[in-house]
């Protein structure tokens, strides 16, 4: 869906002056990548940061999940409605919004007194990345034109892979030799920045659904928005994830375990009826007859789910078991971030070349097979080098998949629900990642409850890996379950008509759940 730039700037969609000075028609991308990149480090650079967090607040274990899958949860819930929102009133005005709570959301984080506090401003963070995630590739579309909109999407993309490689390197050397609340408020002077930049430089945009005041029927623009599908949406994402981490602390069959699973299906169907009778749903439910779609939808949630959560628990096991500073622990997971960045910069062409079912189910497999070596390797008496080999495994797949996910969705789905297609894979990467911390942290959660009060280090580490390798099997087996899928059903191409820079967007499109995925490193 191609924007309109708001009246009154130039034709382009550059506002007046933009480029009357070398280099001033790229002060929008500037704008556009700097939040982008805040959105995404500030999701890697907390893993590196978690046992001082635990220590700093007396956190337990589920209260560290909820830290991480908060910010998952209110992205995944909030992206298709951030979406429609941005059309309605302004991509610009949403994205400068988006900014600034992320930013006071940061600065809450950052002197939270309790995790309590914590948790419920990385919930707010997250509410304001959707915000951003939902408007980033409109604003650059409006911003620029042909060959300056593939070199925007380009840039724009490559932020992503830097975000994922620095982020857990920084978490670790601003939690070592400062605090661990400096890697919330570092978000405040370049949040401003990205703020100034934005209002003085990027044009507004309204997108196909843009109305004065009201419709033909007399209603409002808020009331154009499907806020009872996204209710019963982010109903059943909270319930289902709040579930499977009450399970695991409680028990599966306790009655509140029950209730709230429960009630996270019955949500699961207020939302299916909600959809297929709204004039506008946040997603045409009708997308998944397409089998091609359904499964790249599908394929979107097992390779988030098992690609990074369980990079989570690895944070653990290293700081607290064997010793690694902050600064050691976020290197030793690089190599993922590394080989992923390595592959979209060297074989981005090829990639977007070929059928979509190759690089993705490939991609997945490769997953699988990075993360089962992992398994394979560690034991008891294992150090961290012994990850080494099948993180770069699962960089390999990882940067093979990812650039293709969103633009393989697209060309699986009719062209005039491009953009609801994409909201809707995105809106699955997140929901991936929170709802493997929810079930990958159970499983780790039973492996330490065995551990009695008093127990030998050595009692307490074996513990740790017992919890360690079975997070990596499942995690392993559900990627490999999403490459044979893929494979399996996966048939159509994703060529778009557009040019060169439409397809750059597409391709974007899939890069914020990629380096933006909590624990993505």
């Amino acid at each position: 869906m191609r924007s309109t730039p708001e009246r009154g700037t130039a034709a382009g969609g550059r506002t007046p002056g933009a480029g009357a000075e070398p280099g001033g028609k790229w002060w929008p991308l500037v704008a556009i990548a700097l939040g982008n990149f805040l959105l995404l480090v500030d999701v890697t650079i907390v893993n590196t940061a978690l046992p001082r967090i635990a220590d700093g607040l007396g956190a337990t274990l589920t209260s560290l999940q909820w830290v991480l899958d908060i910010y998952a949860l209110a992205l995944a819930a909030l992206l298709m409605v951030a979406g429609s929102a941005a059309d309605l009133f302004g991509r610009r005005r949403l994205y400068v919004a988006g900014l600034t709570l992320f930013a006071l959301a940061s600065l809450v984080c950052g002197l939270a007194p309790d995790a309590g506090v914590l948790v419920a401003a990385r919930a707010a963070q997250g509410a304001g990345a959707a915000a951003m995630v939902a408007t980033n590739a409109p604003l650059l579309m409006a911003a620029y034109q042909g060959r300056d909109r593939g070199v925007a999407f380009g840039v724009w993309g490559g932020t992503n892979g830097a975000a994922a490689a620095i982020g857990p390197v920084l978490g670790g050397l601003l939690t070592e030799y400062v605090d661990w609340r400096a890697i919330f408020l570092v978000n405040l002077p370049l949040a401003a920045v990205a703020v100034w930049i934005t209002v003085r430089r990027v044009p507004e945009s309204h997108g196909t659904l843009s109305r004065p005041r009201t419709d033909s029927a007399g209603k409002a623009p808020l009331a154009r928005i499907d806020w009872p599908g996204a209710a019963s949406f982010t109903a059943c994402a909270g319930a289902l994830t709040y579930g499977l981490m009450r399970g695991g602390d409680q028990g599966w069959t306790e009655a509140g375990t029950l209730t709230v699973l429960g009630g996270a299906a019955l949500a699961l169907l207020v939302f299916v009826v909600v959809e297929r009778r709204v004039q506008r749903p946040l997603l045409d439910l009708g997308l998944l007859r397409r089998p091609s779609f359904a499964a790249l939808l599908a394929a979107a949630l097992l390779l988030q789910a098992a690609a990074f959560p369980y990079l989570t628990f690895v944070g653990l096991w290293v700081q607290n078991i064997l010793g690694l500073s902050p600064v050691q622990a976020g290197l030793a997971v690089t190599p993922m971030a590394l080989m992923s960045l390595l592959v979209g910069a060297l074989g981005g062409r090829l990639l977007q070349r070929m059928a979509p079912q190759l690089p993705v189910g490939i991609g997945l497999l490769l997953v699988g097979a990075g993360v089962l070596l992992e398994y394979a390797l560690l034991d008891d008496g294992a150090g961290w080098a012994a990850l080494l080999p099948g993180l770069a495994i699962s960089g390999l797949g990882i940067g093979a998949a990812m650039p293709v996910l969103v633009s393989a969705a697209l060309g699986a789905a009719p062209p005039q629900r491009a953009g609801m297609a994409s909201g809707a894979v995105n809106t699955s990467q997140q929901l991936g990642y929170a709802v493997g911390i929810a079930a990958l942290g159970t499983v780790f959660a039973d492996a330490l409850h065995d551990v009695r009060p008093g127990a030998s280090r050595t009692a307490i580490a074996a513990a740790h890996v017992s919890g360690l390798t079975d997070i990596l099997l499942i995690s392993g087996t559900v990627a490999l379950a999403g490459g044979v899928l893929v494979l399996a059903v996966v048939r159509r191409g994703a060529r778009g008509d557009g040019d060169d820079g439409d397809r750059a967007a597409a391709r974007a499109a899939a890069t914020p759940a990629r380096a933006g995925a909590p624990g993505g490193a």
